[in-house]
Formats: structure tokens, C-alpha cells, sequence
């Protein structure tokens, strides 16, 4: 045992080479859409996370807040509205229309409008939206002029955007309601002036991914009044029904202008 103790030690020692940093991957960038089949769980946690204080928020003309969680939850915060249902300023504006905003993007399977519940703060009954985190405004990227990598996707995003917008009567969409995140995702935020009794449809309707037209198809008065009907106004359910009339007519006659293959994409 001695002696292979010996024969050990009396081994010349062998330089290490010296170790050359690693190198770390760039980190990929990730989708902030946090909520995607997660929904009963994030609407939970909105419904009973503890607001530890508020921020305001720059922009907006409806006077949103940032309500801070306390640190450790499911998210970080959300957007409260407190605004009962009535006309300011020439609009209709109500926090019951951002709720419905999401109901309709549940059964639309759209997944832009973040998760909305009412809730009860600082006594008032109001909207509590999911607060997004990492992400720029449309206006924001014009400015930067930032350009997608992926045109395809984007286009296919706008599309249902402008159908979805089209179908809630959104008469008030601008570049500050509309997100990106790192991965280019759309984000729907502030429908508290849709779902009135109007009529006018905002965007020109271009094209429209089959799946999704379907499921617009599809929608009957008896799953909007399921999931819609606590949130809107009278009368604007036949307006809904309406909007949502034209928009099958629009694309059919698109269709036969055109040809199904230059509307309806796969």
C-alpha cells in the first residue's frame, strides 16, 4: 500500500489546460401570453389576488390603474376600469364590455384579449384585466419601425384582428390598443366602448383564415347569450347578431368576387 502510495506522488503533476469560458446561448425569446390554457386558473387568481397599492397608467383616455399584486402569484398585477355603464364624452363606455371582450375571445378560440373578470375594489364593482409584461404598442413599433421576421404570421394575426374588432363594433381601436410582445404575438387590450348597439364595422375585411371564419360562422344566439348575455346592454345582442351577419356576407361576396382561394386561407 506504501508503495503505490509513493508511486503517487512521485507522478509528474500534469498541467490542466486552461478551462475556456462556455458559451451561453442567446435566450429565446418567449410568448407573453402567460394565460393560453391556463384560463380558470388566471381568472381565479385575478378574482382574489391581494392589490397592494396603485400606479396610473399613461396612457388611456377611460382612466385604467395599474393594480399591483402582492410579489410570489400568478402574475404581477392587473388593469382595473371603474366604469359603470353610461355615455362620456359622445361614447358608451362600460367595464362590462371588457369582460365580454373575453368571453367572446374564449369561445372564438382567439386568444389576443388577456383574462377579465369582474371584480369588487375599493367597493366599486369594475373590470380587472391581466396585466401583460414585456410588451410595445403598435405605435410604439411604428416608431421604432420594426418589422416582423415572420409576414405570414403576422398578416394572419391582422386578419383575425380586424374580423374580431369588425364583429365587437370596436369603433375606438387605435395603435396604443393593440400589443406585441417578443415574439410577436398580438395582445387585444381596452374594449370598454364595443359591444353597443352599433352598426359600423371598423376595418375593411381582406382575408381570413378558414378555421377561424367558421367558428365566427358558427356563433349562435344561444352561446352568446350563455357566455355574453351578463355582460352587455339590451339591445345590443341584435346588433352583435347583426355585425356578425354582414361579416358572412362580406367574405361570400369577397369569395365570389374573387375566388375562395384568394379569401380564405388554410
Amino acid at each position: 500500500m506504501w508503495l503505490i502510495f509513493a508511486l503517487l506522488f512521485s507522478l509528474p503533476v500534469i498541467q490542466e489546460p486552461s478551462r475556456v469560458p462556455a458559451v451561453t446561448a442567446p435566450s429565446q425569446p418567449a410568448s407573453s401570453k402567460v394565460w393560453v390554457g391556463r384560463y380558470a386558473e388566471f381568472e381565479a387568481f385575478l378574482a382574489s389576488a391581494k392589490i397592494e397599492r396603485f400606479e396610473n397608467v399613461s396612457t388611456g383616455v377611460t382612466r385604467p390603474r395599474h393594480a399591483l399584486f402582492t410579489p410570489g402569484g400568478l402574475a404581477g398585477g392587473a388593469i382595473v376600469k371603474n366604469l359603470p355603464p353610461a355615455r362620456r364624452e359622445g361614447y358608451w363606455e362600460s367595464y362590462k364590455s371588457e369582460i365580454a371582450a373575453y368571453r367572446l375571445d374564449r369561445v372564438l378560440q382567439l386568444d389576443m384579449v388577456p383574462p377579465t373578470i369582474e371584480r369588487r375594489v375599493e367597493g366599486d364593482l369594475m373590470s380587472a384585466q391581466l396585466w401583460v409584461e414585456n410588451t410595445r404598442t403598435l405605435k410604439k413599433v411604428q416608431e421604432l419601425k420594426l418589422a416582423a421576421p415572420d409576414s405570414e404570421a403576422w398578416n394572419r394575426q391582422t386578419y383575425r384582428q380586424t374580423v374580431f374588432d369588425d364583429l365587437i363594433g370596436n369603433i375606438d381601436e387605435n395603435a396604443g390598443n393593440l400589443l406585441f410582445d417578443p415574439v410577436w404575438n398580438f395582445i387585444k387590450v381596452d374594449c370598454s366602448r364595443c359591444f353597443t348597439d352599433t352598426m359600423k364595422r371598423p376595418f375593411e375585411l381582406k382575408r381570413i383564415d378558414r378555421p377561424f371564419y367558421e367558428r365566427v360562422k358558427a356563433l349562435d344566439e344561444a352561446v352568446l347569450n350563455r357566455e355574453l348575455g351578463p355582460w352587455l346592454e339590451r339591445g345590443t345582442m341584435g346588433a352583435l347578431l347583426a355585425r356578425q351577419k354582414a361579416i358572412i356576407t362580406a367574405f361570400e361576396k369577397l369569395a365570389r368576387e374573387k375566388g375562395e382561394a384568394q379569401v380564405f386561407l388554410p
